[in-house]
């Protein structure tokens, strides 16, 4: 399995290899895709059993040593303060190899699973998108959806996992809902968030349906806290080093959110690091600084301006 992501359809022989954020969007035009499962596995880098991880590594890894060293990494436990707690289950979260081990394990527990299942008599097309732990699923039938969810639990009871019943769901979603939705002039399809983007139904232009995408919300309050923190310590900096570091910020946060449909989201996050860092420059002073003193700042060390990284939109890409 690709390290990138995992797409499957009815007729697709094998992995796509393809950002999954694009593999999402490509999937959800499909005109034979009617529903969604926007589906979580509860703490699943804190749950996940270990001998179960270890013999599903053991299939991708043949050396011995290597296995000893990934279950006694598993086992070796985590500080909390000045005391050492035991890790009898679960990988520790931000370790660069959990999102590897994860991948391998979900890929023998939920990948190989979904496309047996789908290969069952009387199942309409279903698509599975998946990276690390989060993944969606497509469906064209809600049949279909509802009888993978029953089996979904079932399958990850057998690993000692679970779903998280708030932030599981079944909605729907695609060209032929938007379509008929908008003939009969009611509200939207329902929307769904997948590696930092809500996902949402839409129409270009030139009336063609597209699936965009915005900015998470919960997303960008986060962030903007993090950055609100982050300019407080550097509060007293040189305004150089504070420029510099603004500058990274937005230049990445833009690499990874700039696509058109965001853009109202990009630029809304840009004014809000600006506004931000005016803040701190007028605590770290008696002599408080203006507006029309902040703006000469600003020409001196100018911020980037919002940025479309992505100037065409995947929601033209063909898959499967």
């Amino acid at each position: 399995m690709s390290p990138i992501g995992r797409i499957s359809g009815r007729h697709s022989r094998q992995p796509v290899r393809m950002d999954p954020r694009e593999q999402v969007v490509a999937r959800g035009r499909h005109p034979r895709q009617h529903r969604a499962d926007d589906a979580d596995i509860r703490s699943f880098f804190d749950s996940v059993d270990h001998e179960w991880m270890l013999r599903m590594v053991a299939h991708r890894v043949g050396d011995r040593r290597m296995l000893r060293l990934i279950g006694r990494w598993l086992r070796a436990g985590v500080m909390e303060g000045l005391e050492w707690r035991e890790t009898l289950e679960g990988t520790p979260q931000g370790a660069g190899i959990s999102p590897l081990l994860a991948n391998i394990f979900l890929h023998y527990a939920l990948d190989l699973w979904v496309q047996q299942w789908r290969k069952k008599p009387g199942h309409g097309r279903v698509s599975l998108v998946r990276y690390a732990d989060d993944f969606v699923m497509g469906f064209q039938s809600e049949t279909d959806a509802r009888e993978m969810l029953v089996a979904l639990r079932e399958r990850l009871g057998k690993f000692k996992l679970a779903l998280h019943g708030d932030k599981t769901r079944l909605i729907e979603f695609g060209k032929l809902v938007a379509e008929h939705r908008r003939a009969r002039n009611t509200r939207r399809p329902g929307t769904f968030s997948f590696l930092g983007f809500t996902h949402y139904c839409g129409w270009s232009r030139e009336g063609r349906f597209v699936v965009k995408r915005r900015t998470e919300g919960r997303r960008v309050s986060r962030k903007l806290q993090d950055v609100q923190t982050e300019l407080r310590r550097r509060m007293h900096t040189p305004v150089q080093s504070q420029h510099r570091w603004l500058c990274s910020v937005l230049r990445g946060h833009d690499a990874y959110y700039g696509l058109p449909s965001n853009w109202p989201r990009l630029d809304s996050f840009h004014d809000a690091v600006r506004r931000r860092w005016y803040r701190v420059l007028r605590r770290r002073s008696q002599r408080r600084l203006t507006w029309e003193q902040f703006n000469a700042l600003l020409e001196r060390f100018p911020l980037p301006s919002t940025r479309i990284t992505h100037p065409r939109e995947v929601s033209l890409a063909r898959v499967g």
